[in-house]
């Protein structure tokens, strides 16, 4: 069980918002595959207060999406408190802040881990969403901005001080980016100073990883983002990891279609199918990484341009399918 605030989860685990990535249609595919909590994507609070056409569109959420939470991204008081009050009119569960996004162009603005150099102004912003907001606060930060400042624990002292109600913990700096070495010991250091939940994110790729992120750590949930990428079952082999300590089994060819199928046919009743088909073709990608000459099939995929298209060329996988590429962990 995971506890935060007033949202009881029966999973420790949740989908972590990922820009471009984690709209409806693809919390729904991991919904499918026993995904409890999902994060929508990232949300700017000045496209929010100036009411962005795509910004609105990616705050879409359903009866069945549920329980769900919303990420913010900002620096100015003004402008959090505004979107706070617009966010209460679409009934989220949770709403994170963004102190981890290490793009170039957020951090430049003194937004996302830029914040990590501004410890006092980062309690004050959260201070802010906490007296605001109706529902639990979090927040989503790293272990510092380099190697030379691995302020981690300080920092969440200071946002459990302004009152949030759990913080998830990317491993690695802002300098680091999503490369290097997962620091462990910084997010247990987290883990031991708090009395709220603490989440550890940072290469939770697999079964045995995520459950390195439990072991190394004491977190009480990990956040899962790259690892659900073409990967929805990982939620579904992570339970039965837990349950008998085996190497799961990736999806037979007949799930992989069916879940792509149901993926695309997601995209394009949302988007339309044009813009629909357009968006899956990444996710194709994901889908068919390690199946064997699959490379003439996905540069049909990317030049795509209808769902009927798109659907006969994964009706051509299973042609490719010799040896499952998915056996045991992806």
């Amino acid at each position: 069980m995971l506890r935060i605030g007033s949202l009881s989860l029966s999973s420790r685990l949740f989908l972590a918002p990922m820009a471009g990535i984690s709209d409806l249609p693809f919390r729904m595919i991991n919904r499918s595959f026993g995904c409890e909590f999902a994060f929508a994507e990232m949300i700017s609070a000045r496209s929010l207060v100036y009411r962005s056409g795509k910004t609105m569109r990616m705050m879409a959420t359903a009866a069945c999406d549920k329980p769900v939470g919303v990420q913010l991204l900002g620096d100015d008081p003004f402008m959090i408190r505004t979107s706070i009050d617009i966010l209460e009119g679409h009934n989220f569960d949770v709403l994170d802040f963004n102190a981890a996004c290490p793009v170039n162009k957020v951090t430049s603005r003194g937004e996302g881990a830029a914040l990590l150099k501004e410890p006092r102004r980062l309690r004050e912003l959260l201070r802010i969403m906490v007296d605001n907001a109706s529902v639990p606060v979090t927040l989503k930060m790293r272990a510092g901005w380099d190697d030379e400042s691995l302020n981690a624990r300080d920092i969440a002292l200071f946002a459990e001080d302004a009152g949030i109600a759990a913080v998830t913990v990317h491993g690695r700096t802002r300098v680091q980016g999503y490369g290097g070495t997962v620091n462990y010991r910084i997010i247990g250091d987290v883990k031991k100073a708090l009395s709220i939940p603490v989440i550890a994110s940072g290469d939770a790729l697999s079964p045995r990883l995520i459950d390195r992120l439990f072991e190394e750590t004491g977190c009480d949930g990990v956040a899962v983002a790259r690892g659900s990428l073409g990967n929805p079952w990982i939620f579904r082999q992570m339970t039965n990891f837990r349950r008998s300590g085996a190497v799961p089994q990736g999806p037979s060819i007949e799930e992989l279609v069916e879940t792509m199928t149901t993926h695309l046919g997601l995209c394009c009743d949302f988007y339309g199918e044009r813009v629909g088909n357009m968006i899956f073709r990444k996710f194709f990608l994901w889908y068919t990484r390690g199946i064997p000459d699959v490379k003439p099939l996905r540069q049909r995929a990317v030049n795509s341009a209808a769902m009927a298209e798109t659907l006969a060329i994964i009706g051509d996988l299973p042609s490719l399918w010799a040896v499952s590429p998915n056996e045991g962990e992806r």
